[in-house]
């Protein structure tokens, strides 16, 4: 009796898996939600754990992308930076660019770098090309793969600006550069005869370094490379730090919002697993008794539960480890698209550690109703039997019976308490099932106030512009590139300002245009450059305001918006680099025009690594607006209107279109994607915990319900005496899940800030409104219900004669 598998012990564990079928079904099922959500879990942290530098490795990404003025290094001088000290690897120069396209319906894109390159690569910045082909001749390019999506696919065709010589542009292909070395590619001559007096030709070289890990390193190679050739010459630079800086912030938001799904699945697993085997126990004790009699041992007693355990267990386990990879594949498709770093399959040592794991969880959770088992004296254990002992709940009946409610409404809610461990236990998954769909809608409700957030500038219905370039923007100067939407996020090109064009329209010209224009509801002005903040080394970017901002504002985390001369609104990596604080003053110089600006608001803004000012344009005498955001009246055709304004700026030297509607990230599609598919499988298990309970509750009574069924019980009063039995616990439930899942989304929000650098909003953080609670704690009854539905249509069938005759 002694080896598991064959023998007495062998029988008996078959027999008990299969006579209790329910119970088997439960843990497996069970333990297979478990264990798909923790795959799917588990592949996303790893898709999100550094994935940058994941990508850079592969791709043997830049260090340094540095811009070379042509006309003041030669091709010699910058082949010769390539023996500098600590240069490792090297490739260029290549030539580069900065065009607006502009796509078939008129939407512009922002100002993109567009670099000229033979092919994809190899031995550094090694280009993902994720569909297509390389751009092979004139009027072909490749775009980065963050711009695939519904406007833009491979075929679509682009105009490289709005001018009237633009050339059309075909897209042959999606490529993804780690380090971010362009938005663009096209061939080399393609490049050159793209660029223009207003968009410059630059040289692009691409370094590698034999130690880059620190911003002092690279400032000191930066330091050689500017010595190593002419004054002047390097006009720009971009980091890798900085690069990766702004990609794994987006990645570190996603980790406690998994973590705390994977907490939610794990607890859940263990009240489940331990409330099957202990009903089994609590269900077997004669059984238990009998088996002692005959001679099997209290070890084995033990082995017998917890084997009865880890079968169905171990089947549920293989399942969920099939089915979380086939759930994580299209979770990975979609992070891949929003890092480009990751493999569509999942790490081998996910499908290793999480089996493991779970089926080492699942035999702790029932190795302790089992030492139940295997304590219990024999005699006791046969004289026991299945019945309850007969004074529990009698308090309760007695209390439910004097409620105005049918006898077996009553009767039903007073029959959880005949067993409170049970009942405990159906508590815990109503709980938890109620929390992950509370902290489910809350976040997704907050990922849709974050992506409304975003771009408040874009909400505008029309754009009108002087044609000038970007205000304070030094000659020489290579601005930090913004990324574009992210691909299946549903977002048409967005409009952008202008981009170096040469002569500008009169501002006040083309305010006056708009005031004129008969659909003008409201509009604002803003500039945009660089401008140099005391506290800061370098420059950030700034933005001003003229007229009444309030459309285009951010929303805001502390403080209050802009409303006159002298204010700035800064973001919270700003007040943190700078060690300020709302009230304090800064010292902003911008078209080197020095002016103290006193800090009124604290902005959710996360763009430019979080180092923006917004800004009164009235604060700063040589500001002039070089865009305006125009809102139109009701029933005014935003295209339409476009076009009128148009025809009037033209002739200045401006322009005016019409904007395309921002919608949410695809970083927000995804994680909202994750949050359903996590909850769907919490609580299902939820319910498949309360099925398990109700069906050893409703078997152990099935003598008293025959009992009720000769008295007279319908059917349809059975059905009703089950479903109350488990509403009481259903709204318990619902009364602790929904204040701690409210508790959860208060605490994981902001942790979700903090990782991403930047505080959160009121808009973001109070998302329930009352009605919305109340819903999802009738929730926790659903669940319940739906858990007991089935127990409760098979107590209604069972014929009277048969419930008499069982013991």
């Amino acid at each position: 009796m002694i080896r598991f598998g064959g023998g007495a012990l062998g029988r008996v564990v078959r027999s008990g898996v299969g006579r209790r079928r329910v119970q088997t079904v439960v843990i497996a099922v069970a333990t297979m939600m478990a264990v798909a959500s923790a795959v799917v879990a588990g592949s996303l942290l790893v898709a999100t754990n550094a994935p940058f530098d994941h990508a850079f490795a592969r791709q043997h990404g830049p260090h340094l992308t540095a811009e070379f003025d042509p006309h003041r290094a030669t091709a010699a001088q910058l082949a010769g930076t390539r023996r500098l000290e600590g240069v490792t690897a090297s490739a260029g120069p290549f030539p580069s660019t900065t065009i607006t396209p502009v796509g078939t319906d008129g939407g512009h894109l922002p100002a993109l770098t567009l670099v000229g390159r033979p092919g994809p690569g190899k031995d550094i910045d090694a280009l993902d090309l994720k569909s297509g082909r390389w751009a092979r001749g004139p009027g072909e390019i490749v775009l980065s793969s963050s711009f695939s999506g519904p406007f833009l696919e491979l075929g679509s065709t682009l105009m490289s600006s709005d001018a009237a010589d633009a050339r059309k542009l075909t897209v042959v292909g999606f490529a993804l550069s780690a380090g971010d070395t362009a938005d663009i590619w096209a061939t080399p001559a393609q490049v050159r005869s793209l660029a223009t007096g207003d968009s410059a030709l630059t040289n692009q070289m691409l370094y590698r370094f034999g130690s880059a890990a620190t911003k002092a390193r690279i400032t000191a190679d930066r330091k050689r490379l500017t010595a190593a050739v002419p004054s002047g010459a390097l006009v720009g630079t971009q980091s890798w730090l900085d690069t990766k800086r702004a990609t794994e912030q987006g990645a570190a938001a996603t980790i406690p919002f998994l973590f705390a799904f994977g907490v939610l699945g794990i607890v859940m697993s263990v009240i489940i697993v331990g409330s099957v085997i202990s009903g089994a126990v609590g269900t077997g004790l004669r059984r238990i008794g009998i088996l002692k009699a005959i001679g099997f041992t209290p070890v084995e007693v033990v082995r017998a539960y917890v084997a009865q355990a880890l079968i169905p267990a171990a089947a549920g386990i293989t399942l969920g480890v099939v089915l979380g990879n086939l759930l994580a594949v299209p979770l990975l498709n979609d992070t891949e698209s929003v890092y480009g770093t990751v493999s569509l399959s999942v790490a081998w040592w996910v499908d290793v550690v999480v089996p493991a794991g779970a089926l080492l969880v699942v035999a702790i959770a029932a190795l302790v109703p089992a030492l139940r088992a295997g304590r219990l004296r024999t005699v006791e254990a046969i004289a026991v039997g299945r019945a309850p002992r007969t004074a529990r709940g009698q308090w309760a009946h007695r209390a439910a019976g004097r409620l105005p409610l049918p006898r077996p409404v009553t009767y039903g809610l007073a029959s959880p308490f005949a067993h409170p461990v049970r009942a405990i236990a159906m508590v815990l998954a109503v709980t938890f099932g109620t929390v992950a769909a509370t902290f489910a809608v809350g976040l997704t409700q907050s990922l849709d106030a974050v992506a409304h957030a975003q771009d408040p500038e874009n909400r505008a219905q029309v754009t009108a512009v002087t044609g000038g370039s970007d205000a304070g923007s030094e000659p020489g100067t290579v601005e930090k590139r913004q990324k574009p939407p992210a691909s299946g996020s549903g977002q048409a090109p967005a409009a952008s300002g202008p981009n170096g064009q040469g002569a500008s329209a009169d501002p006040a010209a083309v305010r006056a245009a708009i005031a004129a224009q008969s659909g003008t509801a409201s509009y604002y002005g803003t500039t945009s450059g660089d401008a140099e903040v005391s506290g800061i080394s370098g420059t950030v970017r700034a933005t001003l305001y003229q007229g009444d901002s309030l459309p285009g504002s951010f929303e805001m985390i502390a403080g209050h918006w802009i409303s006159g001369r002298g204010q700035v609104v800064v973001p919270t990596r700003f007040l943190e680099r700078t060690g300020t604080r709302i009230g304090d003053s800064v010292r902003v110089t911008f078209q080197k025009e020095t002016v103290s600006l006193r800090i009124v608001g604290e902005a959710f803004d996360t763009s430019d690594d979080g180092l923006r000012l917004h800004a009164d344009l009235d604060s700063f005498a040589k500001a002039a607006p070089q865009v305006f955001h125009v809102e139109v009246k009701s029933g005014v055709s935003p295209a339409g209107y476009a076009r009128k304004l148009s025809a009037v700026v033209e002739p200045l030297g401006g322009h005016a279109f019409a904007e395309s509607a921002p919608q949410g990230a695809n970083m927000i599609a995804l994680l909202e994607a994750m949050a359903a598919l996590l909850t769907l499988m919490l609580v299902s298990v939820a319910g498949l915990g309360v099925l398990n309970s109700v069906v050893l509750d409703t078997r152990e009574r099935v003598h008293d319900l025959g009992v009720c069924k000769a008295l007279g019980m319908s059917p349809r009063q059975t059905v009703s005496l089950v479903l109350a039995s488990v509403a009481g616990i259903g709204v318990v439930g619902g009364l602790i899940g929904v204040p701690a899942g409210f508790a959860l989304h208060a605490y994981v929000l902001p942790v979700m800030g903090r990782a991403a650098g930047t505080g959160l909003p009121p808009s973001v953080l109070d998302v329930y409104d009352p009605s919305q609670l109340v819903l999802l704690g009738l929730a926790g009854v659903l669940v319940a219900l739906l858990g007991a539905t089935a127990p409760a249509g098979w107590a209604a069938k069972v014929r009277t004669a048969t419930a008499l005759r069982t013991e």
